[in-house]
């Protein structure tokens, strides 16, 4: 469907077509009309299909028929970290880019004063992490009661991360009135309780994540015996001639730091990415890294999300994810604007159950690989022993009960041995010795 369908101010219009769209994506088409009605909207899509703009466009559409921004601001976007914020605020600046529109961005790590200084003039979007702006707010620096519409972006996210107590307290500070969007990767009970406590009579969209997309992306696993096999691997792989760019995505940011360490005295131009670090730093790392002069990013999660780099040739999951979706939202870093990516998963034995939870999660088998002379052993490469007791790699024996068939007797030997004597003993008349 073409945007010019949907009913968006010319201004607008001219905007998306500057940026080289034409065509509006699946929740695009399905989410704008209901957010121009005023609707409440629970909507999951996931990552790359152009959930920013489906809020972003009807929102900046609003606000164009009538100027009149005041103290607080008309709309409230609030977003678990500050990349994705930042990547909220490069889309509406695209589209309001012919309009009148006054946004602020408020983050952690950004100066107080000024967002202070940015926050007493008048305000049509405010974007926010949820940490930042619940401290503003306490603060009487932000006032919300002037709120038409607030926006819950990654709302999956925002749980993982903890958040939800801050939403809640956000939430109190706004009339309540206000149309309540909320978009999210995923869904699954526990986001549609949230969805529940916030919105009012939603209209639900779920767009089926295409777990078997990515075409364009090649997905193979290799499985490692250890760490040294790993990093053996992973230097096959980072010397590729191939790979222009890659993103290498680790479990904490402690191996974040540790593997890019090695790999920059190994004289690769790399850096880490990941929570620990100041916004700053952060943002420095991931403008280098566009402007390619970072070849390697070793990064967490944090990255999985918000980095839109089209020159990603590769993927390399390092580390497998905790929660199946977020390998989703790993591989879609590379394959970008229609370009051939690969997505490169390192499988030791203990990370075998996070495999199976991708495979059931994606319903598709990622093939198994090779590098001649790299090859696992033949045990790496068989399933790994279901642990079923703790602390042993033996499957647990239920046969052996060794107290639930056995006399008292048997379970105490020591104590009724010696209850037996004292009764042997009174009823000879001799004295009991120990």
């Amino acid at each position: 469907m073409s945007f010019q369908t949907l009913g968006l101010e010319s201004g607008i219009l001219k905007a998306i077509t500057d940026a080289g769209y034409t065509e509006a994506t699946p929740i695009q088409m399905k989410a704008i009309p209901e957010v121009m009605l005023g609707k409440h909207v629970m909507a999951s899509a996931q990552t790359g299909t152009g959930k920013t703009a489906a809020f972003v466009l009807p929102i900046l559409n609003e606000l164009a028929k009538e100027r009149n921004p005041g103290r607080g601001p008309r709309v409230l976007i609030v977003s678990p970290t500050r990349e994705l914020a930042n990547q909220i605020t490069d889309s509406i600046k695209t589209y309001a880019r012919f309009l009148k529109i006054n946004s602020v961005t408020v983050t952690g790590g950004m100066s107080y004063k000024l967002q202070n200084r940015l926050l007493s003039k008048p305000l049509d979007i405010l974007i926010a992490t949820p940490g930042r702006l619940l401290d503003l707010i306490q603060q009487g620096k932000i006032k919300l009661k002037d709120t038409q519409v607030m926006v819950l972006d990654e709302a999956d996210r925002m749980l993982d991360m903890g958040f939800i107590p801050d939403i809640r307290k956000i939430y109190k500070a706004t009339s309540k009135q206000q149309q309540m969007l909320m978009f999210s990767a995923t869904f699954d009970s526990s986001i549609a309780k949230i969805a529940h406590e916030f919105l009012k009579d939603p209209v639900t969209i779920a767009i089926k994540p295409d777990t078997k997309g990515h075409i364009n992306i090649e997905q193979s696993l290799y499985f490692v015996d250890n760490q040294i096999h790993k990093k053996k691997l992973l230097t096959h792989f980072i010397t590729d001639s191939e790979m222009d760019q890659a993103i290498i995505f680790t479990s904490t940011k402690r191996n974040a730091d540790v593997l890019s360490d090695h790999l920059y005295h190994s004289d690769f131009k790399t850096a880490a990415l990941h929570g620990d670090m100041s916004q700053g730093a952060r943002t420095k790392t991931i403008n280098r890294f566009k402007r390619n002069e970072i070849k390697i990013l070793v990064a967490t999660d944090l990255a999985s999300r918000g980095i839109d780099v089209k020159n990603i040739t590769h993927v390399i999951n390092y580390d497998l994810p905790r929660f199946a979706e977020d390998y989703i939202h790993r591989i879609g870093r590379t394959g970008r604007a229609n370009k051939q990516g690969h997505a490169f998963s390192l499988v030791s034995p203990t990370d075998r159950e996070f495999l199976k939870k991708i495979e059931r999660f994606t319903d598709m088998k990622i093939d198994i690989k090779t590098v001649p002379g790299l090859e696992p052993t033949k045990l790496a490469s068989q399933p790994a022993l279901k642990r079923k007791g703790r602390g042993s790699n033996k499957p647990f024996n239920k046969s052996k009960k060794p107290f639930k068939n056995q006399t008292n007797a048997a379970r105490k030997p020591f104590k009724n041995q010696t209850n037996a004597k004292k009764r042997m003993a009174r009823k000879s008349n001799q004295p009991f010795a120990n």
